[in-house]
């Protein structure tokens, strides 16, 4: 039983997280990519992910999170640990980019590991705020986003962004696979391996056939999210500070943080160099945003303690 359940918990949560948080490395690209047919972009995203996850259980003997659960040791899965990826699915659908590395592996995770997650996190939003908002600031002195890009220039900047999309991707996947595999023992077979890889590339070509859902609109709200030089930059600028956490120490964190602190740095960034938008027209969004973020790391704990107390 505890198998079954093992399985079906993990297959849950291989598409909520997915769904949910896929769209912070792959959202901008497909914006800019709106004229390409989305099957292309799917093909692209899915060997990305087989190699990635393939690589880690070649290097990881078994383990594909890229040893980033070696503080969190498997545990026998309950039927209250399917909680988690069942609400995660819920706010995907509704549209709120929750955390879900604090939403999933709250529920395995001690609350010294969990404090750590939480401390690291917060260092990542803060930190990607502050290093887009001098890079944007920096950026625009020799580069102005909204101009036109020059026709000899364009496939240079749509072979740069694909480059930087997959850079990006598997910064990500190297972070947030540790999400997914909490439900399966550390070391998994090669058919394990095979059956996983399948299950992940469905999840990624019905996600790209729906556009990206609601959560793509959060990317597509912030400003020339959709201009190829812009999802370059973003994805680039975002794939280096998840690639500094990756070798910095393997405590999980959450990418969704990264990625919301580096759109609020991107924005402000934005505001301080226009003579025509006004600081009051952008805390809204910011606290939208963040406020979202406070909600689910709010419902996390509480799912944590809820599992904590019933598995007493």
């Amino acid at each position: 039983m505890e198998s079954y359940l093992s399985i079906f918990f993990f297959l849950l949560a291989s598409y909520s997280v997915i769904a949910n948080d896929s769209i912070q490395t792959l959202g901008t690209w497909m914006s800019s990519n709106k004229k390409t047919p989305w099957y292309y972009l799917a093909t692209f995203a899915s060997l990305g992910l087989i190699l990635t996850v393939a690589y880690s259980w070649y290097a990881y003997d078994g383990d594909i999170s890229y040893g980033r659960l070696a503080k969190i040791p498997y545990q026998p899965i309950q039927w209250y640990h399917g909680l988690a990826p069942l609400i995660l699915i819920l706010l995907t659908r509704i549209g709120i980019p929750v955390s879900t590395s604090f939403l999933i592996l709250a529920t395995f995770a001690s609350s010294v590991v969990l404090e750590s997650m939480l401390l690291k996190s917060i260092v990542g939003y803060a930190l990607s705020a502050i290093v887009a908002y001098v890079f944007w600031v920096a950026i625009s002195k020799v580069l102005d986003e909204k101009a036109s890009i020059r026709d000899k220039n364009k496939e240079w900047w749509k072979r740069l962004q694909w480059i930087s999309t997959g850079f990006l991707w598997w910064s990500w996947l190297t972070h947030d696979v540790a999400n997914i595999s909490v439900f399966l023992p550390r070391q998994i077979s090669f058919t394990m391996l095979i059956l996983i890889l399948v299950f992940f590339t469905g999840t990624i070509f019905f996600i790209f056939r729906e556009g990206g859902g609601k959560i793509q609109r959060i990317v597509l709200s912030k400003t020339n999210t959709k201009y190829v030089r812009s999802a370059t930059i973003i994805d680039f600028v975002y794939a280096l500070i998840l690639f500094f956490f990756k070798e910095y120490n393997s405590i999980p964190m959450s990418t969704t943080w990264v990625f919301i602190g580096l759109l609020t740095g991107r924005e402000m960034a934005i505001t301080t160099l226009s003579k025509h938008r006004k600081w009051k027209k952008l805390f809204p969004m910011v606290s939208n945003d963040f406020g979202k973020l406070v909600l689910g790391m709010t419902v996390s704990v509480v799912i944590a303690l809820g599992v904590n107390y019933i598995a007493k």
